[in-house]
C-alpha cells in the first residue's frame, strides 16, 4: 500500500468518525476507588488485668537487661495492690513465657492476658537482672474501654469520674401579700399538695396581726381551697373573689388544716391593696 492510500483511508475514517457512520466513542478511565478509611469500634466490655505496664524488647534492650535472646516484654510500670504486685513482679523484669508459652511481644502477651478468664492462676517465667524465676499470681477483673481496629482490640482501663456534689442554687418564688384579707400566701405545687392532702389550693405563708384573717382564725400552714364554694388555685383569684364580694360583710372560706376540711368566716374590709414579692427559696438535695 503506498503512502497515497494511507492518506486516502485515513481521511475516510475521520470522515466517519465526524459523520456517527462508525459507532465507536471514547470513554474516559474511571478513577480509582480510594481506600476505606480505618473503621474503629469502641465498646464497653469486661477483661483481665495484671496491672502492668510492659514495652517491647530490641536488641540493645536484651543485651542491657543480658538477656540470652531478644523476645519477652519488659516490665516498666507497676500497679500498687494488683495481681502483678502481689504475685512478686518488679519494674525491670523481663515477661519470657505466660502459662509455658514463649512470650514474643507487647500484642501478644496482653492477647494472652485478657484471653484468661478473671480470677485464673497463671504462671510467667521472668528474668530479672538476667537471672531466671517462676512466679504464679491470679489475674484480675475490671471493667474496659475496648477499641478494636482490623479486628484488634486494645484495652484501656476505666476511668473512675469522682462524685460530683452540686451546691444547694437559691430559687426565686412568688408570695402575695394583701390587707384585705391580711395574710401573705403562695401557689402550691404538686409536690407541696401532696403533702398537705389537696390536688390544688393556697398555702398561707404568713397572717399579720390584727387583720380579717387573724380575726376569723386563718393560721400559717393552711391551705385555702374555696373561697364562697368557688375553687381557688392562686393568690390572684383570692384577690378577685374577695373584691367580688365587697357588699357582703363576711365570706365562707374553706381550707384544709392537718388534711381536714375547715370552713371560716372572712370579714370582707373596704379598702384593699395587693403586691407580690419575689423572695429568695433555697432548693433541698
Amino acid at each position: 500500500m503506498d503512502n497515497v492510500q494511507k492518506w486516502a483511508q485515513a481521511g475516510i475514517l475521520g470522515v466517519a468518525l465526524v459523520t456517527g457512520q462508525v459507532g465507536w466513542t471514547y470513554e474516559p478511565p474511571q478513577p480509582p476507588i480510594p481506600p476505606a478509611p480505618d473503621r474503629v469500634v469502641v465498646t464497653r466490655g469486661s477483661g483481665s488485668f495484671l496491672g502492668i505496664g510492659v514495652q517491647e524488647i530490641d536488641s540493645d534492650r536484651a543485651k542491657a537487661l543480658n538477656l540470652r535472646e531478644e523476645h519477652g516484654v519488659e516490665v516498666t510500670r507497676l500497679e500498687d495492690d494488683s495481681p502483678a504486685a502481689k504475685g512478686g513482679i518488679k519494674v525491670g523484669d523481663v515477661v519470657l513465657q505466660y502459662n509455658g508459652e514463649r512470650v514474643e511481644g507487647v500484642e501478644q502477651f496482653m492477647r494472652m492476658v485478657r484471653e484468661t478468664p478473671p480470677g485464673r492462676e497463671v504462671k510467667l517465667s521472668i528474668a530479672r537482672n538476667g537471672a531466671p524465676q517462676q512466679l504464679s499470681m491470679k489475674t484480675g477483673s475490671r471493667k474496659t474501654w475496648m477499641t478494636a481496629r482490623y479486628g484488634e482490640s486494645v484495652d484501656f482501663p476505666r476511668i473512675e469520674i469522682p462524685e460530683i456534689n452540686v451546691p444547694d442554687v437559691p430559687r426565686a418564688f412568688m408570695s402575695w401579700r394583701s390587707s384585705i384579707v391580711g395574710i401573705e400566701a403562695e401557689s402550691l405545687d404538686s409536690q407541696l399538695a401532696e403533702y398537705f392532702g389537696v390536688k390544688e389550693g393556697v398555702l398561707v405563708r404568713s397572717v399579720v396581726r390584727g387583720s380579717a384573717a387573724e380575726k376569723s382564725g386563718l393560721r400559717a400552714g393552711d391551705v385555702i381551697v374555696k373561697i364562697d364554694d368557688s375553687p381557688v388555685t392562686s393568690p390572684r383569684e383570692i384577690s378577685a373573689s374577695i373584691r367580688s364580694k365587697r357588699g357582703k360583710k363576711t365570706v365562707p372560706v374553706q381550707i384544709i388544716r392537718d388534711k381536714r376540711e375547715v370552713t371560716i368566716q372572712l370579714a370582707v374590709e373596704d379598702q384593699a391593696s395587693e403586691m407580690y414579692h419575689a423572695m429568695p427559696k433555697r432548693t433541698e438535695k
